[in-house]
């Protein structure tokens, strides 16, 4: 296991994390949203089907889908055994048919059939938690109002000792403190494309991890 300090301060613990930024980014330079869309609607509805399931999945049924249910009106007027055939390889596609059946609704009925661009406004949409929000603000409206953290971030910021937290919102909290608020998405994303290719949950590539010599769990 890497030696590092038992006890860190919080400026070695920022210098720290500043070392392991810098070789992120020269690692994954061009690190992106992983899912394919066209606007923010596209983004915050393939969102939404990428619960419990892979992005690969989610990016082969959207093309179908936004074909011919384009618009939140679409949405809402679709039935939901139309969204259901048309989501049903994306898993639990019952409520997620209902979620975007709602959505479509709430956009139509309370947003001008615009996605808004506020984190308050869009948890309140159906099928919408902090982290869809978070996606979509930061991806399609570049806004980067908190940190992505789904099972890949919170593993490695545990790992990389970036969080005691089990909780995503307390592990975002540690982030958001940690990571200059400019880099919040693409260090997510780049965070995910790691925990994807090296640090992977049942058997982390170590040996070839360019995090290891930060890393308090790395096995070398």
């Amino acid at each position: 296991m890497t030696t590092l300090p038992k006890k860190e301060t919080a400026t070695a613990k920022k210098a720290r994390t500043a070392e392991i930024l810098a070789r992120l980014a020269a690692e994954y330079p061009d690190s992106r949203c992983a899912l394919d869309y066209r606007s923010p609607l596209e983004l915050l509805v393939a969102t939404i089907l990428a619960a419990q399931c892979t992005d690969e999945r989610v990016n082969r049924t959207t093309p179908e889908l936004f074909l011919r249910l384009p618009t939140p009106r679409h949405l809402a007027e679709a039935s939901l055994e139309e969204l259901e055939e048309l989501i049903h390889s994306t898993g639990f596609y019952k409520s997620k048919a209902r979620s975007l059946k709602g959505l479509g609704a709430a956009l139509v009925t309370e947003h001008k059939a615009q996605v808004p661009r506020s984190m308050d406004a869009l948890v309140q949409l159906p099928g919408v938690g902090r982290k869809t929000a978070n996606v979509v603000l930061g991806n399609a409206f570049g806004d980067d109002v908190g940190f992505v953290v789904d099972t890949h971030v919170s593993r490695l910021a545990q790992r990389l000792g970036l969080s005691d937290n089990t909780d995503p919102e307390k592990i975002e909290r540690d982030l958001m403190t940690l990571v200059p608020r400019d880099s919040w998405t693409v260090t997510a994303h780049r965070l995910i494309d790691h925990g994807r290719k090296v640090c992977a949950a049942k058997k982390p590539a170590c040996g070839r991890c360019v995090l290891a010599e930060f890393c308090p769990s790395a096995e070398l």
